[in-house]
């Protein structure tokens, strides 16, 4: 039986072995390799903060690197200058003592070659091995300029160039081909240049990028990676026949979001041409008193009355649009081109289309802006002062800028003015002495054709009471605009509620009404009846797609002016496929790269 050691002779023991430790044997379990490796000698400089480390190579046998025959006869040694991870603030510098070796296999090419130390450095670098893998894993996290800047904080001296080029060399994940594939376009320059993304519905990664969203090139990658059962996409009819090419068995699924942006593009053109609806709905609301929650009624805010020279600009912009809506279609009725169209009146193709679509010009529309402005913020605040009796502009404006307003107090003095009409008062005229009625603005904003497309498009247990009785006078107007809205709000429904069996009624009512718009609507899905139809059947959809263009468009905008082929497909920088195409790299202004750093930092982030 042992002899029993009191605790504190023990304690005394255990503390007196650990002071005793070499600092010899400290540094050397501190070294990347131990096995290889012996420490010779060390010296620490407290000016530079640095730790230089001297050590040696121990292998009695090494390898050839072409025939893999052990050499044993030492030709020369030389010193390797490795940097290694830093030590507490210290940054560590080994002085790598190896050695150049005769290969003994006669028929091999290399007669001298150097010593290889695989598990510690990579041949003719500079950094260790896990020095470079915790300076990756920064570029995978950070990207460029921010792995530098906490590189610092971490006592690594690196630079955002020496990050950028770790990430190109890291291999890309492989990944097997995806049973359910999502296809969506990106822009690499907004109205420009765009590509294609894929990703794996099923786990929800990015698989490749594509250089172009055509059809072709849609269809090369399927047909080199065979295996897709399943492929979401938008309305695009590249990609329909990219899918139909490139995987003919697999089954066509169309986004039930594009669904519903195309009927909504659809119900803007027919709310276009109906402006005089929309303006009996608003003229009305002005009329009607507000309700408020305690039960009675305010006036409602009058709208902002156009300057005279405003009203004149207007008219004279919305004469020029029409004047080139007129020349578009004689152009057209001439049997011009789109594109010749386009290059003749000096428009995009898309405006051309447009007017192409409109079978008469529409109503000057309100600009894209109206109802909104820098004081709705705050206007709730100025109508319970003005309701309390504080009725200088003036002193509104000052109280409103410690709130964050940053309008000009003209704004405020004509949203003022606005209210004294509402109450019948004389311009600037206080009226205290009077017991004005309560102002409130109105309940829902005016609507335009946007506006109402939305309002009819939205769900009903989200809709507001004015909401809804803006819905209710809208529907009263015009019976062409009841039809309208009744066939959008019935595809709406369906296409939520998954209701197969109401598809096919509801296209043969919108093919036969007599808003066109809706006939060409209807006639789309039509053409594209089986993917619409496994739309609305299947649960699949674009959204995880959408969510990766986000991830891509953040990581573009973090590496701004660096837009390259190198920025968006290097490794880490965006965790999308490295495989970006070559000929990119001269889309934009040359940024050495920093977005190349784009893709794969999307990409290996997701495995």
């Amino acid at each position: 039986m042992s002899p029993v050691v009191p605790q504190r002779q023990r304690r005394f023991e255990e503390e007196h072995a650990f002071v005793a430790t070499q600092t010899s044997d400290v540094l050397a379990c501190l070294l990347p390799e131990t096995t290889a490796l012996c420490l010779a000698a060390w010296h620490v400089d407290h000016t530079a903060a640095q730790i230089t480390l001297l050590v040696r190579s121990t292998q009695t046998s090494v390898p050839c690197p072409l025939c893999a025959t052990p050499a044993r006869r030492i030709h020369s040694r030389y010193t390797r200058t490795l940097a290694d991870l830093p030590w507490a603030d210290y940054r560590v510098r080994l002085q790598l003592c190896v050695r150049k070796w005769f290969c003994r296999n006669r028929s091999c090419r290399r007669r001298i070659f150097t010593e290889r130390l695989p598990t510690l450095v990579a041949p003719w670098a500079r950094p260790t091995l896990r020095l470079a893998q915790r300076l990756a894993d920064l570029g995978v996290a950070l990207g460029g300029k921010a792995g530098v800047r906490l590189g610092q904080h971490w006592s690594l001296a690196v630079s955002r160039q020496t990050l950028l080029r770790l990430l190109r060399r890291l291999p890309i994940p492989s990944s097997a081909t995806p049973t359910v594939l999502g296809v969506d376009d990106f822009a690499l320059r907004k109205r420009h240049t765009y590509g294609t993304i894929l990703v794996d519905l099923e786990r929800h990664h990015p698989v490749a990028l594509l250089p172009e969203r055509t059809a072709d090139t849609l269809a090369h990658w399927l047909r080199e990676h065979p295996g897709v059962a399943v492929i979401t996409r938008d309305r695009s009819s590249a990609y329909a026949d990219g899918a139909r090419h490139g995987a003919p068995a697999a089954t066509q699924v169309a986004d039930r979001f594009h669904l519903v942006q195309n009927l909504a593009e659809a119900l803007t053109e027919v709310f276009t041409t109906q402006r005089t609806a929309l303006d009996a709905v608003n003229a009305a609301a002005r009329q009607q008193p507000v309700p408020l929650p305690d039960g009675t009624v305010a006036v409602p805010v009058p709208p902002p009355v156009t300057p005279p020279r405003a009203e004149q600009q207007a008219a004279q912009r919305a004469a020029h649009r029409q004047a080139t809506y007129d020349q578009v279609w004689a152009l057209h009725r001439q049997g011009w081109t789109v594109p010749a169209i386009a290059a003749q009146v000096g428009h995009s193709r898309h405006t051309i289309e447009r007017y192409l679509r409109l079978p008469t010009w529409p109503v000057p529309q309100h600009r894209s802006s109206y109802g909104r402005s820098v004081l709705n913020p705050y206007k709730a605040y100025l109508l319970e002062r003005w309701n309390a009796g504080c009725r200088t502009a003036i002193q509104l404006f000052r109280e409103l800028q410690p709130r964050g307003y940053t309008g000009s107090s003209r704004r405020v003095a004509a949203y003022a003015s606005r209210l004294r009409q509402a109450q019948g008062l004389p311009s600037r005229r206080q009226g205290r002495r009077q017991q004005l009625p309560v102002v409130a603005e109105p309940a829902s904003p005016p609507l335009t054709p946007r506006r109402a497309t939305w309002l009819v498009l939205g769900r009903n247990d989200t809709r507001t009471e004015a909401e809804a009785q803006q819905l209710t006078q809208l529907h009263t107007q015009d019976p062409e605009v009841a039809e309208a809205i009744d066939l959008a709000q019935d595809f709406a429904a369906l296409v939520r509620q998954r209701q197969t069996e109401r598809l096919d009624p509801w296209l043969k009512r919108a093919a036969t009404s007599p808003l066109e718009a809706l006939q060409r609507f209807a006639k789309g899905l039509y053409e594209d009846y089986n993917a619409v139809k496994a739309g609305v059947t299947m649960p699949w959809s674009n959204g995880p797609v959408e969510g990766h263009i986000n991830r891509l468009k953040m990581l573009k905008r973090q590496m701004v002016r660096r837009v390259t082929h190198q920025g968006i497909t290097s490794h880490r920088e965006s965790e999308l496929e490295g495989e970006f195409w070559g000929h990119l790299h001269n889309l934009e202004p040359k940024g050495r790269g920093e977005n190349s750093i784009a893709e794969k930092r999307l990409r290996l982030k997701a495995v």
